[in-house]
């Protein structure tokens, strides 16, 4: 079974390259039964342009591990669909509804593995910073912001649903809070070459190993 998806397009699939090419940013909006995602790019002088958005959808009747197998398989296509320089991620706090933080923490988890196993850097935002980014104000309300998220990436319509709307904001935030720009493209690398977050892995393990005295 695959992740339905709900999308929008309207920028180039791939991330450009060579001077001046603005900074690609997912946005992610973790959650159980809705995932929010949303694709920009962004220029040095801050203007914001939509790529893709989307919800990821996976029903609350499905066991648990089902359920964050298909976030995963979402999130993956996403990021090797569109290739982001970065990702942006709203910061799990603490709510009166248990079961809600723990399912949001849950896709927040999936959501920062595929991101490592790419070797993109997470940017994580609370709701507050992301509000205040995009309207002025850290205490707007969401319809607030899906309007602001509209005239910035210049939309005759408020994106829908509001995850997807939300995940823009992230996307947004993350850009004008001072992301990193985006590196050269990086040389292939050869066949079996391990990635950067493979490469962190493997130093942390030796390290333990040698704490340990093994």
């Amino acid at each position: 079974m695959s992740p339905s998806t709900a999308s929008a397009r309207a920028a180039p699939t791939r991330a450009t390259t060579g001077p001046g090419r603005p900074l690609r940013v997912l946005g992610i909006d973790p959650g159980l039964t809705r995932c929010g995602i949303g694709v920009v790019d962004v220029s040095s002088t801050r203007q914001a342009v939509l790529v893709h958005f989307g919800v990821i959808r996976t029903p609350p009747d499905m066991p648990l591990e089902q359920r964050l197998l298909l976030i995963g398989q979402g999130i993956a296509a996403i990021l090797d669909e569109h290739e982001p320089h970065a990702v942006a991620l709203e910061r799990v706090f603490a709510q009166h509804n248990l079961r809600t933080v723990m399912g949001t923490a849950q896709a927040s988890g999936v959501a920062l593995h595929a991101a490592a196993a790419r070797g993109l850097a997470v940017g994580l935002h609370t709701p507050s910073e992301v509000k205040a980014a995009v309207t002025g104000y850290g205490a707007a309300e969401k319809a607030q912001v899906g309007l602001m998220v509209a005239k910035i990436l210049g939309l005759e319509e408020v994106p829908t649903p509001a995850d997807a709307a939300d995940a823009l904001a992230l996307a947004i935030c993350h850009a004008w809070r001072g992301a990193p720009a985006p590196a050269a493209p990086p040389a292939a690398r050869p066949a079996g070459a391990l990635t950067p977050a493979q490469n962190a892995w493997r130093a942390a393990e030796s390290a333990s190993k040698r704490r340990l005295g093994t």
